[in-house]
């Protein structure tokens, strides 16, 4: 199978050096407007300098390809999935954006589409909603469904207690949008930075909050058969709280692109970061018994194929490349595939999903 990925960041250039690997991934091109990038340690991948808001020379290199992963900012989303509606291109992507995601499910409806679309493939949404949704289908009555992830600096000794180590603007677009629960079996709007609770795990304290995007379309999935369902993004305490300062008493939610600006002026990027993964669902087993299952994990970066990886990219990568992964097997009919319809065996059971989150060692 040829695969094109949009983007030749740390992600794209990360899912490129997890699918050289892959027996089912025939090639692997990377599109990107700049010229000048390293693909230092990949062997097989291919650069293709392609200006994505040029509506000619992103057809010609979709159309080139088998399957076609986004790993550019969610806002570039809607114009490469209409591409691949209208070429025939199976189209993933890792947006949080609820709007792109709502698009790219509008594209997928459509009278003759053949192909096939699953936006939200990386860690949250992506992985953190097939845990969830295998957990909660495990039970035949489920009360509650918590989902928190947190990519957090190893050490951080500014006042937020944070460190850049992925997409600026998604992270910024998060804490700005409405997020979506479920609470007495019915969907809820949830406000973004609210809904404070305090975790530890292995003697760490994090805070979690609402962040929108992370249930991707489990609410839909599980109504009425959930009775509580929400995703919260975790950080170290008091970042919260300054998050809210910035963007609610300053009133800069509505200006995300100068936000998402001071953030990449102002706050360093780290390469040593850790990904806390959480999941807890409790509710009735078929024995009538009420159970407590969960799936908890600390996931770091790691070093494959020569490329310093960091947790972030690492656990990304791996979501979309199981998937594909998936994909290639034949597993997906056209249209819009969820998340949580990929079993959680059948996800630990593909290359990259069983080595980074079943915890198998490189």
């Amino acid at each position: 199978m040829k695969i094109g990925i949009v983007g030749a960041g740390k992600v794209g250039a990360t899912i490129a050096t997890l699918l050289e690997s892959c027996k089912f991934c025939k090639s692997v091109t990377l599109a990107d407007a700049r010229a000048d990038i390293d693909l230092k340690g990949l062997r097989k991948s291919k650069l293709a300098v392609v200006d994505v808001t040029d509506a000619a020379q992103l057809a010609k290199f979709i159309g080139s390809v088998d399957a076609l992963v986004s790993a550019a900012p969610y806002f570039l989303n809607k114009g490469i999935a209409e591409v691949c509606a209208k070429l025939g291109v199976s189209y993933f992507d890792l947006t949080e954006d609820v709007v792109t995601t709502n698009f790219v499910r509008q594209l997928a409806a459509k009278k003759g589409n053949r192909a096939t679309f699953m936006p939200q493939c990386g860690l949250a949404p992506g992985a953190i909603n097939i845990v969830g949704g295998s957990l909660a289908s495990s039970l035949t009555a489920v009360r509650h469904c918590e989902m928190r992830v947190g990519a957090l600096p190893d050490n951080a000794s500014n006042q937020m207690k944070y460190y850049l180590s992925w997409s600026t603007a998604g992270l910024i677009n998060e804490y700005c949008q409405v997020g979506e629960a479920l609470y007495a079996g019915k969907p809820v709007t949830t406000m973004p930075l609210d809904g404070m609770e305090r975790i530890t795990i292995d003697g760490t304290e994090y805070e979690a909050f609402n962040t929108s995007g992370g249930v991707a379309t489990m609410c839909e999935t599980f109504a009425g058969k959930v009775q509580d369902l929400n995703y919260k993004t975790m950080r170290y305490p008091g970042h919260r709280d300054l998050m809210k300062f910035l963007l609610i008493d300053l009133n800069l939610a509505p200006r995300q692109e100068l936000v998402t600006q001071i953030f990449d002026q102002e706050v360093p990027q780290t390469e040593s970061d850790v990904v806390i993964f959480y999941v807890s669902v409790i509710g009735t087993a078929k024995d009538g018994r009420l159970k407590q299952r969960s799936f908890i994990k600390k996931m770091r970066g790691d070093t494959v194929k020569g490329r310093k990886l960091n947790a972030i990219q690492l656990t990304t990568a791996a979501g979309v490349c199981a998937v594909l992964e998936l994909y290639a097997q034949g597993r997906f009919k056209p249209g819009f595939v969820k998340q949580e319809s990929v079993a959680l065996q059948d996800f630990l059971g593909t290359r990259w999903g069983g080595r980074v989150y079943g915890g198998v060692k490189y």
